[in-house]
């Protein structure tokens, strides 16, 4: 095995460059993880500008935390908790707590008050360095959740797992308690709008909307492949309108915006029916003003929701291995560790001409 791994570090607000790092020493209970794929997620371009959502960064730091890989080593304790042995392909979550805190100690490490989670909160100074998978190697905590997809789960379908279906098992099901027979509104066709899509039809849920915008077309379209009935854009049309006139004003029991844009969450809330969920994913990065006497007067519950965790990832395991939505297709850009800056730029809609719909780096390029 190499002693090395090379890793792209964010040194500060956008400022990105290739730094290499000895591989740690593994013990009875942590391992190393080969990374296969690594997702740049839609909050990534945020860290990269170093926001500070949970505070100030820790620069230097690797960003990446939709993680799939195999597992390169890993101490016999670790290996019987996680149900895994070296050479298994695996997904790692975001989260990984640090046990000790209130939100850990009852059970919430996605909320840990000591930002324990890769790709975004810890440092790449101190050894073990590798807590982000932009890079070859990922460390694998004893407090890491690691899950095994096995071979029949192919990389590309093993990125979107955590992050992407995982999310929207947990906000959409778990959290929004969609479920058969409800009249369901996502909004926002991205990534994670789709994943909905598909978690609300595996509930049973229908009829289910999408709402986009006219650019946004050909995603509009694959989302009737994950599920979708109806299509809204919402720059061409009255959306609360269209669902008003198709539901008889009854509107939609679960709403979920998915667009990451303020004027999302507005549009969520005129689609919400009475005593009806929404729930709200977005990291909005600027003030949202909402119509809340609507959500008085018509009791409906403003639910916010981050991350996936142990619970959602399990059953999202099982939609990708049962293969039923083009999860693949997702991924429109594959490039290089090297090219890891040009890849958060694309998903921040910085570069012009390209609408991503998903960007991975794939280190053996």
């Amino acid at each position: 095995m190499q002693a090395t791994s090379r890793a792209m570090v964010l040194t500060g607000p956008k400022t990105m460059e290739m730094r290499e790092y000895p591989l740690p020493q593994i013990g009875d209970n942590d391992g190393l993880l080969e990374v296969e794929l690594v997702g740049v997620c839609g909050s990534d371009p945020g860290i990269y500008k170093g926001a500070t959502t949970f505070g100030p960064r820790p620069f230097p730091l690797i960003l990446g935390h939709e993680i799939v890989g195999r597992v390169k080593a890993m101490g016999e304790a670790a290996q019987k908790r996680h149900g895994v042995e070296v050479g298994d392909r695996v997904v790692i979550e975001y989260a990984m707590g640090c046990g000790s805190c209130q939100a850990c100690l009852g059970g919430h490490y996605t909320t840990c008050e000591n930002k324990r989670f890769y790709g975004s909160m810890i440092s790449s100074d101190p050894p073990p360095h590798l807590y982000g998978a932009y890079s070859e190697y990922v460390y694998i905590d004893p407090f890491s959740k690691v899950h095994k997809i096995g071979d029949d789960i192919s990389p590309e379908v093993g990125v979107l797992i955590c992050a992407v279906l995982a999310n929207g098992v947990r906000w959409l099901r778990q959290i929004g308690g969609v479920s058969i027979g409800d009249t369901v509104a996502i909004v926002g066709p991205g990534q994670q709008g789709l994943a909905a899509v598909a978690v609300a039809k595996e509930s049973g849920a229908g009829p289910i909307y999408i709402v986009g915008l006219e650019r946004d077309a050909p995603r509009l379209e694959m989302a009737k492949r994950f599920g979708a009935d109806e299509i809204i854009m919402s720059d061409q049309q009255d959306a609360a309108q269209v669902l008003a006139q198709a539901t008889g004003d009854q509107m939609a029991d679960v709403v979920m915006d998915a667009s990451g844009h303020p004027s999302g969450a507005d549009l969520s809330l005129s689609l919400a029916g009475r005593r009806s969920t929404l729930v709200l994913p977005g990291m909005y990065k600027a003030p949202v003003t909402l119509n809340l006497d609507r959500a008085v007067l018509n009791e409906i519950r403003l639910l916010g929701v981050f991350s996936q965790d142990f619970k959602a990832v399990g059953p999202a395991i099982k939609m990708a291995r049962e293969n039923r939505y083009p999860l693949e297709d997702l991924i429109t850009h594959r490039l290089p560790l090297e090219q890891a800056e040009y890849g958060v730029k694309l998903v921040a809609g910085q570069v012009e001409g390209e609408v991503p719909l998903k960007v991975v780096l794939d280190p053996k390029l």
